[in-house]
């Protein structure tokens, strides 16, 4: 069975997880309900990780990282420029972001972060905890691209 595009599936926890937000949100406040969400997704993320690296039988790198990419850009998600891409490094800029579009289309921009980019970094400590994702900008919070700059790094 192969894996449902992201994008499909973002779309689709983002159906059930906005009016679910939404009573969270008039339960608790908007703050406490967005924090309450993205420990969630922060969880959600890394088990992700966990599941990705057991089916690379624990035999994690940055070379299979780099691959995993395609499930994230698949259908056209994200339209990337590829700075560089070695066994120590993964460097692009998404120029174009479905998932921003999709949660903007949906109602859901301001949550939009929580849901997608939020993933991004924290799904590393689940897959391979030496690999670190610095990015300083997002299409969702309004820059011109997304910066995303992962480095392994040396553990210990």
């Amino acid at each position: 069975m192969s894996e449902i595009p992201t994008l499909t599936k973002r779309r689709l926890q983002a159906q059930v997880i906005g009016p679910i937000f939404a009573e969270m949100a008039a339960e608790l406040g908007e703050d406490k309900a967005a924090e309450v969400l993205e420990r969630a997704i922060r969880k959600a993320a890394i088990a992700e990780g966990r599941a990705f690296a057991a089916k690379a039988g624990g035999k994690t790198s940055m070379a299979d990282f780099v691959k995993l990419y395609e499930l994230w850009t698949a259908d056209g998600a994200l339209e990337i420029e590829v700075l560089k891409a070695d066994a120590e490094t993964f460097d692009f800029n998404v120029t174009r972001c479905k998932y921003a579009e999709t949660y903007l289309e949906m109602g859901l921009a301001k949550i939009g972060p929580i849901l997608s980019c939020a993933r991004d970094g924290t799904f590393c400590e689940g897959y391979d905890p030496s690999i670190k994702l610095t990015r300083e900008k997002t299409i969702m919070a309004g820059d011109g691209c997304c910066t995303f700059r992962y480095r392994k790094v040396a553990e210990g």
